[in-house]
């Protein structure tokens, strides 16, 4: 058993169990993941991908030999519940990995336990670049998900190219929203100087009443909004704005971050889905000209889920999955040290095309898809039109 660091865990002796005789030999993945409250419309599918990836590789033989562990945990999209369900899964359940947690709130405070233990931890979800800057970065982290830089950046790219001047922005008050919004806000200066941020509004995550903050942001008449507001707080913010004619008085000028435009919240919207705006995920599902793997995966995913049209999200749960065995083969062992060693410079194949793990803040290079959202008579939701995947590359210094 790897010798853990009770002084970080905080927790007893008396809870340490060893594993059990028909699991002794499993290689064991932590998933730390928010499968309840808001985030859950997120983090459920986020889950149900790296199920499957854990079901095809263990179909296929294992990896080293051993049939693969999945221990999912739910962290509520809460920081301290994240922190304490990972020290469980590390001390009592004697994970070799970890894969999560879901938000940029989460993710930095799990990683200071992966740390601690010297336990590798993917980040699949979490954008924030305080996770591997350089005042906190560590051998036992890397990230799969896209970036703070990354997203702010492509979404500046898109406003800069708009007819207006008068722009506005919305983003939870914590650290992706606050990253985002100041990556966005850099490059859209330099892009058009002549565009002026008129009103920023900063809801908390899990905010239930938009309304004052809707209400206070009209009253700057902005042409545009860029928006970080994701998950059920968006479809809380839609739902309360388009009576207010929020979407209208930009018409529609709206650029979504935080993958609104993700199926899982075009589905759970419907009707109410402003659609005309522009959005991105980090899979369109709905994408007529993608590769033949991106399809083959698709199919997999939706007859696993049992859901005829899949998910946007699982796909971040199977990629974290995918990398994280792509380090054991290439290290040749479970070793967290070892396996960090090989994650760095890393390419691995995914549903959408091979990324890298780069050295430099132990990220990949993971871009988002970004296109309007439409009706279209041939589904029963809104769609993503004109899907196009930016290159994430000159986005990430």
């Amino acid at each position: 058993m790897r010798r853990r660091q009770l002084i970080a865990a905080g927790l007893a002796a008396p809870f340490i169990v060893p594993s059990r005789g028909w699991a002794a030999n499993e290689i064991k993945i932590g998933f730390p993941m928010g499968l309840s409250g808001p985030i859950a419309l997120y983090g459920q599918p986020v889950t149900k991908g790296a199920e499957l990836c854990v079901s095809e590789i263990n179909t296929a033989g294992g990896v080293l030999g051993r049939k693969l562990m999945l221990l999912p945990r739910d962290s509520k999209g809460n920081a301290d519940e994240s922190v304490r369900v990972s020290r469980e899964l590390i001390l009592r359940d004697n994970v070799d990995f970890l894969v999560g947690s879901m938000t940029s709130a989460e993710s930095p405070a799990v990683s200071t336990i992966a740390k601690e233990n010297k336990v590798m931890m993917v980040a699949p979800t979490a954008k924030t670049i305080q996770l591997t800057d350089k005042a906190n970065l560590h051998p036992y982290i890397v990230r799969t998900a896209s970036t703070t830089d990354i997203e702010g950046r492509n979404a500046a790219m898109i406003v800069s190219k708009w007819d207006a001047k008068r722009i506005a922005t919305i983003a939870p008050d914590y650290a992706y929203g606050r990253d985002i919004m100041h990556a966005f806000a850099v490059l859209l200066k330099k892009l058009r100087p002549d565009m002026e941020i008129v009103d920023q509004q900063w809801p908390k995550l899990g905010q239930a009443d938009f309304a004052p903050f809707i209400t206070a942001q009209m009253s700057k008449k902005p042409e545009a909004v860029f928006g970080a507001v994701f998950a059920g707080d968006f479809a809380s913010m839609v739902k309360q704005g388009k009576p207010l004619g929020f979407f209208d008085a930009i018409q529609n000028r709206y650029a979504g971050a935080g993958e609104t435009g993700s199926i899982e919240m075009t589905r759970s919207l419907g009707n109410d889905y402003p659609v005309g705006i522009t959005a991105n995920t980090y899979d369109p599902v709905i994408w007529p000209n993608g590769p033949d793997y991106h399809k083959k995966y698709t199919q997999a995913i939706r007859t696993y889920m049992k859901d005829e049209w899949g998910s946007s999200w699982a796909i971040m749960g199977y990629v974290g999955v995918l990398a994280l065995v792509a380090g054991i083969r290439k290290a040749g062992s479970i070793d967290a040290d070892k396996v960090s060693k090989a994650m760095i410079g890393l390419t691995f194949d995914t549903p959408i095309g091979p990324q890298t793990i780069r050295g430099k803040d132990q990220s990949a290079n993971r871009g988002q898809f970004w296109g309007k959202i439409v009706r279209d008579p041939a589904y029963p939701f809104p769609v993503m039109a004109n899907v196009q995947y930016t290159d994430p590359t000159p986005f990430m210094d």
